[in-house]
């Protein structure tokens, strides 16, 4: 399952923020979106688990849990709209 994760601080890395979902089931990849002109975190990205149930227990703990001082968001992500 692919989870949107946003609202997070600037600094946190991939490597953290796949530290968060890791407790809840094995993650397959964690990637914040970078800005591609400055370089810096857009401050939201994505956690892909393999486990829909082990995801959906993730969401639910993780869910506007204070990360580096904000409230992150968790939730399934939606597919593309492209086209």
């Amino acid at each position: 399952m692919n989870i949107f994760v946003g609202n997070l601080n600037y600094k946190l890395t991939n490597e953290a923020l796949e530290q968060l979902f890791t407790p809840y089931g094995q993650v397959s990849s964690a990637r914040i979106i970078i800005d591609k002109m400055s370089g810096r975190s857009k401050g939201f990205g994505f956690v892909e688990m393999a486990n829909e149930e082990e995801a959906q227990k993730a969401i639910a703990a993780l869910h506007e849990s204070d990360v580096l001082g904000r409230n992150m968001i968790a939730s399934e992500a939606r597919p593309s709209q492209k086209g």
